[in-house]
C-alpha cells in the first residue's frame, strides 16, 4: 500500500513538474520563474492546481493582459487558448466568464508580493546612484487613477465632490515608493481620494517599513512637514524636501555654511495632529536640525525662478548645495515614471469592477511595470549603460513584437530571441534633452462631442420621450 501511494505521489509531482516546464512560452517567465510564482502562491495560503485556468497560468495571463495594446478579457483569453494549441491541449475557448472567475480567486496579496519581491531584487543590483555619494535614494510621490462606475467601487473608492452623482467616476489615491537609480517601484499604498486619513501624507505613513537607515528621500513640498521629517530621521533616514510654501524662511538666522545656505532649528508645532496619539506626540523630538539651501533658477522655458529645499544633510563638505540641487532635480524622474505606469502602461484608468479586483489589477500594473524595468537593466547591462538610459517605450513595442514569437519557439531558438532582444534595447537609448521644455498644450483639437452631464440612465429616458 506504501509503495502504490508513494507511486502514485510521484507521478503527480512529474505531471506538475511537466506541467510547470510548459509554461516558459508565457510572459515574462524567464524573469518570474514559474517555481517562484508556485512559492508565492503558496505564501498566500493557496495551493497550485492542474486545471485549465489554474493561478500559475492566469496571473500569466493577467500579466499579458495589462501589458498589452489591447487590455480587453478577451483578447487575454484569445492568447491563452492559441499558447494551448500550441502546446497540444486543443480544448478551451474565447469565453471570458471562467478566466474572470479565475482571476477573481487570486489572493490579492499574490501580485503585490511578486511586485515587491521583483523590485527588492533589481534594487539590491542596480538601486545605487552617483549622487549623494552613492547612498540609496528613494522617490516618493502620489497620484489618483480612475475606474468603472459600479455601486461597489463608489461604495469603496467615492468619485470627487465636484462632480454629480452618476455622472463622474470612483478615483483611488496612491503613493509611490521609487528607486531613483533603476526606476522600480519598491512599494505602494492606496485608498479612497477624499475623507479622513486619506490624502498622500497619510498613505505615506502606511510605507514607513519600507524607509531603512542610509536611504535619503526625495519629495515635493507637500511632504516637507515636521512630523514627515521626524518619522524618518527616527528610522535613520535622511529626507530632501522642496520647502512647503507655508514656512517662512530667514537666511539671516541659524548657522551660516555658505551663500543662502545655513542649519536653522524647527520647534515641534504645539497642536497635536488627530492621526498621532499622546504617547507618539510626547516621543517626538523637541527641535530639528534643518538645513534650507535657496537658490535661484535661471533656465529658459521653467516655471520656478526661486527653489528652496529643507534637508537633514546638514554637512556642507560632503553634501554641497549645488549637489543637493541636482539630486532633487533628479525627483523629476517621479513625474516621467509616474506618466510610464499610467499612459504607456494604460494604469491611468483601471477596467475592473470591484474594489478588491481593482486592487488586483493595480497591483499587476506594478508588477508588469518592475519586470518591464527589470529587462530595461538587463540590457543597460549588455550595453554598459545605466538602467535609466534605456527607452521605457522602445522596450514596451519590443516586448509586445518578441512575446508572441518566442511563444512559438522552441527553447534554444527562444533563448537566442532572448538575446536579440536584449541587443536591441540596448542601443534604445534616451536623448540626452537638458533643460528642454514644452508648452502644457496640445495642437491636435479632439471631436466636438458633448459631455454627459446627467446619469445615462436618465438620457436615455429623456431620448426614449423626445422620440415619441
Amino acid at each position: 500500500m506504501r509503495d502504490g501511494s508513494q507511486g502514485r505521489l510521484r507521478c503527480q509531482a512529474d505531471g506538475i513538474r511537466r506541467w510547470l516546464e510548459s509554461t516558459q512560452g508565457m510572459p515574462f517567465s524567464d524573469i518570474l520563474k514559474p517555481d517562484r510564482v508556485r512559492q508565492a502562491i503558496e505564501a498566500c495560503g493557496q495551493h497550485l492546481r492542474k486545471c485549465t485556468y489554474s493561478f500559475l497560468l492566469t496571473l500569466y495571463a493577467f500579466l499579458s493582459q495589462v501589458i498589452s495594446t489591447d487590455p480587453s478579457c478577451r483578447q487575454a483569453t484569445a492568447a491563452l487558448l492559441a499558447w494551448r494549441g500550441l502546446h497540444g491541449k486543443r480544448n478551451g475557448s474565447v469565453d471570458t466568464g471562467p478566466y474572470c472567475k479565475a482571476r477573481g480567486k487570486l489572493a490579492e496579496a499574490l501580485p503585490a508580493n511578486l511586485a515587491r519581491q521583483v523590485a527588492a531584487g533589481l534594487a539590491g543590483k542596480r538601486g545605487k546612484g552617483s549622487l549623494l555619494r552613492g547612498r540609496p535614494i528613494k522617490i516618493i510621490d502620489g497620484s489618483a487613477c480612475s475606474m468603472p462606475d459600479t455601486p461597489e467601487n463608489q461604495a469603496e473608492y467615492p468619485q470627487a465632490r465636484t462632480q454629480k452623482p452618476g455622472v463622474g467616476f470612483p478615483v483611488m489615491r496612491f503613493v509611490l515608493v521609487l528607486n531613483l537609480a533603476c526606476g522600480v517601484a519598491l512599494n505602494a499604498a492606496m485608498g479612497p481620494y477624499r475623507g479622513k486619513e486619506t490624502g498622500e501624507t497619510a498613505l505615506l505613513r502606511k510605507l514607513e517599513d519600507d524607509f531603512e537607515a542610509g536611504d535619503v528621500v526625495l519629495g515635493d513640498r507637500y511632504f516637507c512637514s515636521y512630523w514627515q521629517i521626524a518619522l524618518l530621521l527616527r528610522r535613520g533616514v535622511d529626507c530632501l524636501f522642496r520647502m512647503h510654501q507655508r514656512r517662512r524662511i530667514d537666511m539671516h538666522k541659524g548657522q551660516h555654511l555658505g551663500h543662502w545656505d545655513h542649519v536653522v532649528k524647527w520647534t515641534k508645532p504645539q497642536e497635536r495632529p488627530e492621526w498621532m496619539d499622546e504617547a507618539m506626540y510626547q516621543s517626538m523630538p523637541a527641535e530639528l536640525e534643518i538645513r534650507e539651501v535657496k537658490r535661484r533658477v535661471h533656465i529658459k522655458g521653467f516655471r520656478v525662478r526661486v527653489l528652496v529645499l529643507a534637508t537633514t544633510l546638514l554637512d556642507a563638505q560632503q553634501y554641497p548645495a549645488e549637489e543637493l540641487m541636482r539630486a532633487f532635480r533628479a525627483r523629476w524622474h517621479a513625474e516621467v515614471d509616474l506618466r510610464s505606469i499610467k499612459v504607456a502602461m494604460k494604469m491611468d484608468v483601471l477596467r475592473c469592477k470591484t474594489p478588491e479586483m481593482v486592487r488586483k489589477e493595480f497591483w499587476m500594473h506594478l508588477l508588469a511595470y518592475n519586470l518591464v524595468r527589470t529587462i530595461m537593466a538587463e540590457a543597460a547591462g549588455r550595453g554598459d549603460r545605466l538602467p535609466r538610459d534605456i527607452s521605457l517605450t522602445a522596450t514596451l513595442q519590443l516586448l509586445r513584437s518578441f512575446a508572441p514569437l518566442v511563444a512559438l519557439l522552441p527553447g534554444p531558438i527562444a533563448t537566442q530571441m532572448h538575446a536579440l532582444l536584449l541587443e536591441a534595447l540596448s542601443k534604445e537609448v534616451v536623448g540626452d534633452r537638458p533643460n528642454r521644455y514644452e508648452p502644457r498644450a496640445i495642437k491636435r483639437r479632439p471631436k466636438p462631442h458633448r459631455l454627459l452631464n446627467e446619469p445615462r440612465h436618465k438620457a436615455q429616458r429623456r431620448m426614449e420621450r423626445n422620440a415619441k
